[in-house]
């Protein structure tokens, strides 16, 4: 026991020194040390049953570290164990970054969340919808806002079988790009999946948010992130590119095996594109990313848009981003989960009682492709963050376990 108390000493210390999030004890903030072990138990057995390879688990109350734990391989046929500083692709989470960062530019004037797109990105003007086999006008041009509510009455391609989304597909929305604007190009050519503001779909909006932080900003959207967001914040393992001094430290993905039964290296094409030299940035998946620099974005949006002294957002700002924006509009997309609503970027909790979490009300999160996922609670000052890689992440439900556990660790 004294051990440990001098190694959460040592760390905190050391973290105040370095501009680290310092670590705590458990009682210290109000979490107790035997129920955080349920994380740790509930991740290995996670391994040893074959549903994931390897996982890394962080809960932080009160601006400290509480819970860290690292458990498996990041590279299981390698013999590569998991590591605090293995870096991850992040997909989705992706969006929550470019979300603020955009938002960077509403605090400087430069748009009005009203905005109609077309007024920045002419090409996105005079959509089509698609309405009973033929494209009709729109009722009304798509907003700033619509995007980044996921209203824009665009789509995936990916989660559904309508004429549009095989349109979408067809097109290879976000295939073959060599630039922004090159997808931009692509996605004027198709129609609307639904009326501007009409529909909850979950959609490409945030890839076009990246080319609207290019055309406010006048610089490409990496450079943009790495200026206003990376650097500020010391994210230093965050970007779209994969470095060869750092590939050591690149998961490997994982998937379902044929028979369900077990999981596989995932092919080598989920790699290939993070080496690639070209300018597609994919402002709604493209990022890959470390546990401590994305924990460091999530403790810089629950301190209200401040980080070590650096401020990123007004802490109004952050309010609006992080308040339901569709309370009366119908959900179009089954990745919509019950109790939820969505703000600028992010979901946001409305209802315990219909989500069946044991979470707060106001906690806002989203999460990645491959398994990867966040919240930020407000009400509790906790973060949660939990790191794997592993296609469908949905293989033995562990990410909604580690929620429902770390909350049950609340004591105070």
């Amino acid at each position: 026991m004294h051990s440990r108390i001098l190694i959460l000493l040592i760390a905190f210390a050391a973290g105040a020194l370095c501009g680290e999030i310092p670590r705590a004890r458990p009682a210290d903030v109000g979490l107790s040390q035997e129920r955080l072990d349920r994380i740790t138990a509930a991740m290995e057995d996670s391994v040893a049953n074959g549903h994931l390879a390897g996982a890394i688990g962080v809960v932080a109350r009160k601006g400290r570290i509480a819970y860290w734990e690292t458990v498996g391989m990041a590279d299981r046929e390698a013999g590569k164990p998991m590591a605090d500083d293995t870096i991850f692709r992040i997909y989705s989470m992706t969006k929550p970054i470019v979300g603020v960062a955009l938002m960077t530019l509403y605090e400087e004037g430069r748009f009005a969340l009203r905005d109609p797109v077309k007024q920045h990105i002419p090409e996105l003007g005079g959509l089509k919808v698609w309405v009973d086999g033929k494209a009709v006008p729109s009722e009304r041009e798509m907003t700033v806002q619509d995007l980044m509510r996921h209203t824009s009455g665009m789509t995936y391609g990916l989660f559904g079988d309508s004429p549009v989304d095989e349109m979408y597909t067809d097109a290879n929305v976000l295939g073959g790009n060599r630039s922004v604007a090159d997808f931009i190009d692509k996605l004027a050519r198709l129609p609307l999946k639904h009326q501007p503001g009409s529909a909850w779909e979950y959609s490409v909006s945030v890839d076009v948010q990246g080319r609207l932080i290019e055309v406010l900003s006048g610089k490409d959207l990496a450079t943009f992130l790495k200026d206003r967001i990376f650097d500020p914040l010391d994210m230093r393992d965050t970007s779209f590119r994969m470095t060869d001094k750092k590939a050591d430290r690149f998961v490997q993905i994982y998937q379902k095996s044929e028979d369900k039964k077990r999981i596989v290296p995932a092919p080598k094409s989920r790699t290939g594109r993070y080496y690639d030299d070209s300018k597609w940035y994919s402002g709604g998946g493209g990022l890959v990313s470390t546990t401590r620099d994305y924990l460091r974005f999530c403790q810089m949006m629950l301190n209200g848009g401040e980080l070590d002294g650096t401020r990123i957002l007004s802490r109004k700002t952050v309010d609006l981003m992080t308040i339901d924006h569709i309370e009366s509009v119908p959900r179009a997309s089954s990745i919509s989960r019950p109790g939820y609503g969505f703000g600028l970027d992010f979901a946001v909790h409305i209802d315990p009682a219909e989500s069946g979490l044991n979470g707060s009300p106001g906690e806002y999160n989203w999460s990645g492709l491959a398994g990867t996922v966040f919240w930020i609670d407000p009400a509790e000052e906790l973060i949660g963050l939990y790191m794997i890689q592993m296609l469908p992440p949905r293989f033995g439900n562990s990410r909604d376990l580690f929620k429902r556990l770390a909350y049950q660790a609340i004591v105070d």
